[in-house]
């Protein structure tokens, strides 16, 4: 039976267990990098209409990476915000060198 999950706190840990193949993972932080890219010339240009290639590379990328690398269906279509807010809050932990620490305490939550 699949879990349920209720919250972001829930669902980070089985999040960072979906994304155990490093390929994935950079692929995902490219796809974020670039969103991030995008949003930051929409505001300093005011060029809105750039906005829709942000979530279209982002999501490029991060699906490449769950249909070749991880061979799993992407959260994104179950827990679309929880799945946004954890690919934020991944990218995020990778940057400060907190992943590997996140990613071991959760496969000890997530497959004890």
């Amino acid at each position: 039976m699949e879990r349920k999950y209720n919250s972001l706190r829930e669902f980070y840990p089985f999040y960072l267990t979906e994304h155990s193949n490093r390929t994935s993972r950079v692929l995902h932080y490219i796809g974020t990098a670039s969103f991030i890219t995008v949003l930051i010339y929409c505001i300093a240009s005011t060029r809105w209409n750039w906005f829709i290639a942000g979530p279209l590379i982002a999501y490029s990328f991060a699906w490449i990476g769950h249909f070749f690398f991880e061979k799993n269906k992407p959260a994104t279509f179950k827990y679309p915000f929880y799945s946004l807010a954890s690919d934020f809050i991944m990218f995020f932990h990778f940057l400060t060198g907190q992943l590997d620490t996140r990613r071991a305490d959760a496969e000890k939550t997530v497959n004890p």
